[in-house]
């Protein structure tokens, strides 16, 4: 007994340090990511002063700048979910195993299932957006409708938009947080003593097939800005909207 149970243990020991590893490097991936994020925004409100002053040259200069950016951060963002995958489901055995070849392959099936489209991303098209709005606010997009505008003004890749147990909208949440294994959110303190009272605590998502565990449900890097781009997008919409509404109270007077 002693014989076998001592490999098993040094394996599972293995598979607890790869995990905790990948964990790391995850952390860090989305860290990178969240700081192109801020850098995107803050590109953005440049290149909105350079449009105020006529500067399209420049404007270009930075859109150029923006795609660079997103692909570096879709790159970063298969590689987390790479490693995070891997340490999730690494089962050591009495052979070697190659990790680069695991994230390769890992990495290739993301591209695959999500090919980086700049035009569909977003950010790119609140970048495109902000810019237009400069001397065309409330004014579709050339070649769109206007439902198309609202709606890519609010595409975003928020999983759910209020917390399942409060039913409270996911921007007004005061400490959010996220499952890392089926990316719902939710208000802390509800969802801490929901999994601590159901010990196995099920995703309470309709049809999710996840069940909650306490260290896997945190704030991660990206979610905090994710909920800002979401709020300003908001923020955004309503004032287009009260342009339309105004214009529309002058026509009626007229």
């Amino acid at each position: 007994m002693a014989s076998t149970s001592a490999p098993r243990s040094s394996l599972s020991s293995a598979a607890s340090r790869i995990a905790t590893a990948a964990s790391n490097l995850s952390s860090d991936s989305q860290t990178l990511i969240a700081e192109i994020r801020k850098s995107l925004g803050i590109i953005k409100g440049i290149a909105v002063d350079l449009e105020k002053a006529q500067r399209s040259d420049k404007v270009k200069e930075l859109e150029n700048t923006v795609l660079e950016l997103l692909e570096s951060c879709n790159d970063c963002t298969n590689l987390s979910e790479a490693i995070s995958n891997v340490g999730n489901n690494y089962q050591p055995s009495g052979q070697l195993t190659d990790f680069s070849k695991l994230l390769e392959d890992k990495i290739a099936t993301l591209k695959e299932e999500s090919p980086f489209v700049p035009q569909n991303n977003p950010l790119y098209r609140q970048f495109k957006e902000a810019i237009w709005n400069v001397h065309h606010e409330g004014q579709p997009m050339p070649g769109e409708e206007q439902e198309d505008i609202v709606m890519t003004s609010t595409q975003n890749i928020l999983l759910n938009m209020t917390c399942p147990l409060t039913g409270k909208p996911v921007i007004e949440l005061e400490n959010p947080i996220r499952c890392m294994d089926c990316k719902h959110i939710y208000e802390k303190d509800p969802v801490m003593h929901y999994i601590r009272s159901k010990g196995q605590a099920p995703c309470p998502v309709a049809g999710c097939p996840k069940f909650l565990q306490e260290e896997r449900v945190i704030c991660d890097p990206l979610l905090r800005i994710e909920i800002d781009e979401i709020r300003a997008a908001s923020t955004s919409n309503k004032a287009v909207t009260n342009v339309e509404d105004y214009t529309e109270i002058n026509d009626d007077i007229d």
